[in-house]
């Protein structure tokens, strides 16, 4: 890489460096080689291969001669220079560099920054006191990057440094999610006309608002086309006051850069100062001299211009060449070049304060550059060292441009080694509204979302959503990835999770309102067992089943109790419960309900049966029933638990696609679930089919209806909740389970009991032998019972025909014995007679019947 390319009389004043530096190595305050005078030729490239292979060639000869000896082994070979400080250009040290590798003498460039010379395979003698364009591109995608810009134009010069510096940026850009909109090259060895064309071409190209310049672009016609943008430059123009002070500059927007972070040298400007001043009264001797001789040269003349062909014209005004920004900037390089093979002298010699303790006679390049890559040693309060690679610990600043009067440079952060530290508030941005600019060919996706790539570049995209199931690993990525077994995401996620599980908590709503339901079922049906038991011996209760009444109810209160089971967290032990629990307790109220629909077709529809077999139908048979429907259905339930997986099992196996679910005991097997429910069902439909067409006795309590309406409400309630329950999602499967199991109950406690509980409290008259005597007794007691009901009924229509007939007769005989009695002991006499008369032929005729 060329920092120094913007001007040729920039490297000549650099090439007094090495002078000036000689100067203060051999000042005994300094670094001292005691005994040893340091010598140096300086040679100009003119920037050419060419020329620069002279001087080359000249080094390589054998000490005190002209002659490259031509050896097997170079080991002891003695070389004119011990060390050589150059070239400035990475051009010139590609020509140059692998020749002085061949025989290891040490090179040491202040300018050269190509990274292909870290390479030490190919140059192993070659160190440099500059960064490497490697460091400048990594501090240009960093910088890039830290404002988070991707959209940009990379120019450089058609030459070494240009070429690999760009191909450098390219590589680092690419792996930063960087796109090059533009790309090119200035030449810079064709002709004038060719290189305006292609600067033309370059400058309607560069549309972008991030123009990244390797070299020094063509500024008239930046400025002719009024380009505002973000102008990152190089080392190689960035303090080019030829650049900074060009008329219309300021207009070109905004202008970052980077240069050498190197201390100032100090004494080089006086020193300057002084040799211009010696060689300006050197040129003034010689004008006088030849002023007295007529004109005529002298031997004497001579030295001046064959050294140095313009000194003639250097006078001290002419000191400001070495104040220039850019020969300040990068002067330390080349001054630290020279100290830097000073200090390995003097520790290869072993020199002391007074004397060294090795002959410089034996000395080789091959020793010196092995202490070269040792040498570590402190210059201006910067601490300088070589790595492997022979690439020096020195970092890079970052500087702006700053519009004025003159332009002036403001330096903004650093860049050392990977790190960026850069002050953002310190940079004036020239834009519209003096804030940073935009330079994105996409607006970044948001979180959870991926790029589909347009076109060529991978800055242009779309953002596309993360579906579920998926998710956004890095900002960068082109594709969602997916989430890991057991993980699952949101749509737009940046992470997957493990799943999250809710259910039916106590203070849902849905749980509030169903407990409220099922606290006031509980109360009814223990109202109605209470008041059962306090009218147990009576009619009412007898013929309701009496003891099966009471199992009935317990089965409505187990059943009512089983739904909550069905709120809060579920478990293994809860979710093993839920359904036997709930078929169990069912299964008491339905068996009992068949008994006692049993015993209502045997005395309906079996008069003649009922007569031997009802109190066995009453007892023993109606337990039986109930011990087969209770235990067929307990095998149903016990077939289900044993084929049934814990809910902790269910959950480690479930397939993951989703990232939140309702959680609820699963009824696995179905074919189990559904023998329970069919049990129940099976047992309310054969008590509803008994008493469905059962005749209601005449004079009696219709003990069917209720019985009917009970199990026809019981199943209803559960032949609708099988479509419904199968549509739903499952927290309403839940919701739906236990709503069947209230309503269910809440249809067999309003049409079986509550009608009997009116009775009991409203009407206690019925609640006599008389209106449920075909219930208790059977059919042949109610018949026994309705003819003695006829016997007392017709003696008493003869006991009214008697008293009828007498009170006529005593009216008839007391109006005939005289009216002086009185009527009213005619007819106490009357009626008395005819009282006793009448009874006596009403007996007598009640007898005869």
């Amino acid at each position: 890489m060329n920092p120094l390319r913007g001007a040729q009389t920039t490297l000549r004043e650099l090439f007094r460096l090495p002078a000036h530096a000689v100067s203060t190595v051999s000042d005994p305050q300094d670094i001292h080689v005691p005994g040893l005078a340091l010598g140096y030729e300086i040679y100009d490239t003119c920037m050419q291969s060419v020329v620069v292979m002279q001087p080359a060639m000249l080094f390589l000869t054998e000490r005190r001669s002209q002659e490259i000896q031509v050896l097997c082994n170079y080991t002891e070979y003695s070389t004119r220079a011990a060390a050589i400080i150059g070239p400035a250009t990475s051009a010139m040290t590609a020509t140059i560099g692998k020749l002085f590798s061949f025989l290891l003498i040490p090179q040491i460039s202040y300018g050269a920054t190509s990274d292909k010379f870290s390479d030490k395979k190919h140059f192993p003698s070659f160190l440099r006191t500059v960064p490497s364009d490697k460091d400048q591109a990594q501090g240009m995608v960093g910088l890039v990057s830290g404002f988070q810009w991707n959209w940009i134009a990379a120019v450089g010069s058609d030459d070494e440094y240009g070429k690999q510096g760009l191909r450098q940026f390219s590589q680092l850009a690419s792996q930063a999610s960087l796109c090059i909109a533009y790309e090119g090259l200035i030449p810079v060895y064709s002709p004038p006309e060719d290189r305006e064309r292609e600067r033309d071409r370059i400058g309607k190209t560069l549309t972008h608002t991030l123009s990244l310049t390797l070299t020094c672009p063509s500024w008239l016609q930046v400025i002719r086309r009024r380009m505002r943008k973000v102008w990152i430059g190089s080392t190689a123009w960035v303090l080019m006051e030829d650049v900074s002070s060009l008329p219309g500059i300021e207009t070109v927007g905004t202008v970052i850069g980077f240069s050498y972070h190197n201390p100032e040298v100090r004494g080089f400007e006086q020193y300057t100062r002084d040799l211009f001043t010696q060689l300006q009264s050197e040129q003034q001797q010689q004008t006088r001299r030849r002023k007295r001789r007529g004109g005529d040269p002298s031997p004497q003349d001579m030295p001046i211009p064959q050294t140095c062909p313009v000194c003639s014209s250097l006078t001290p005004e002419n000191v400001s060449l070495v104040t220039q920004p850019l020969v300040k900037h990068n002067a330390f390089s080349a001054y630290a070049a020279v100290y830097s093979v000073a200090h390995a002298l003097h520790s290869m010699l072993g020199c002391g304060a007074e004397q060294c303790s090795r002959n410089v006679t034996s000395l080789y390049p091959w020793q010196l550059l092995e202490e070269l890559k040792k040498v570590q040693f402190q210059l201006n309060s910067q601490e300088l060292k070589f790595d492997e690679n022979g690439n020096p610990n020195i970092g890079q600043g970052i500087l702006t441009w700053v519009w004025g009067a003159k332009t002036e440079y403001k330096e903004i952060g650093t860049y050392t080694k990977g790190e960026l530290s850069i002050d953002k508030d310190q940079i004036t941005w020239y834009t519209q509204n003096k804030q940073v600019p935009v330079s994105q060919c996409s607006q970044e996706c948001r979180d959870g979302q991926v790029r589909r790539v347009k076109g060529f570049h991978s800055c242009c995209f779309d953002c596309l959503d993360c579906q579920a199931g998926t998710f956004q690993n890095n900002s960068e990525d082109f594709q969602c990835t997916q989430c890991p077994a057991g993980l699952w995401s949101t749509t737009r996620s940046r992470h997957c999770s493990r799943p999250t599980f809710t259910f039916l908590d106590w203070g849902d709503y849905v749980s509030l309102a169903l407990l409220l339901v099922t606290c006031a079922l509980l109360l009814c049906v223990a109202y109605v067992a209470l008041l059962f038991l306090r009218h147990y011996q009576s009619p009412l209760v007898r013929a309701s089943g009496g003891p099966l009444s009471l199992l009935a109810l317990l089965g409505l209160a187990c059943s009512s109790c089983s739904v909550v089971l069905f709120l809060g967290s579920p478990s293994d032990l809860v979710c093993l419960l839920q359904q036997p629990v709930s078929a169990l307790s069912s299964v008491l109220t339905s068996s009992a309900l068949l008994a006692m629909s049993l015993q209502v077709i045997c005395v309906t529809d079996f008069p003649q049966l009922s007569a031997s077999r009802l109190g066995w139908v009453q007892g023993l048979g109606s337990w039986l029933v109930v011990a087969v429907g209770t235990c067929l259905q307990g095998g149903v339930c016990v077939w289900y638990i044993l084929n049934s997986r814990p809910l902790s099992q269910y959950v480690a196996q479930m397939e993951v696609s989703f990232s939140s679910t309702f959680l609820r005991c699963q009824t696995e097997p179905m074919d189990g679930f559904g023998l329970m429910l069919g049990c129940n069902g099976l047992l309310s439909l054969v008590s509803f089919m008994s008493t469905f067409m059962a005749q209601k006795p005449p004079k009696q309590y219709n003990m069917a209806r209720d019985i009917t309406f009970s199990t026809l409400a019981h199943c209803v309630v559960w032949v609708v909740f099988i479509p419904i329950y199968t549509g739903l999602s499952e927290k309403g499967k839940s919701v739906a389970q236990m709503v069947a199991i209230l309503l269910g109950n809440i249809g067999i406690v309003a049409n079986y009991f509550l009608l009997k509980c009116h009775l009991l409290l409203t009407q206690p008259a019925l609640n006599t032998l008389e209106h449920f005597q075909i219930y208790i007794e059977g059919p042949a007691a109610r018949t026994q019972s309705e003819e003695e009901e006829g016997v007392v009924k017709e003696g008493q229509e003869g006991e009214k025909e008697g008293q009828k007939e007498g009170e006529k007769e005593g009216e008839k005989e007391g109006e005939k014995e005289g009216e002086k009695e009185g009527k009213k002991e005619g007819e106490k006499v009357g009626e008395k007679e005819g009282e006793n008369e009448g009874e006596k032929e009403g007996e007598k005729e009640g007898e005869v019947k």
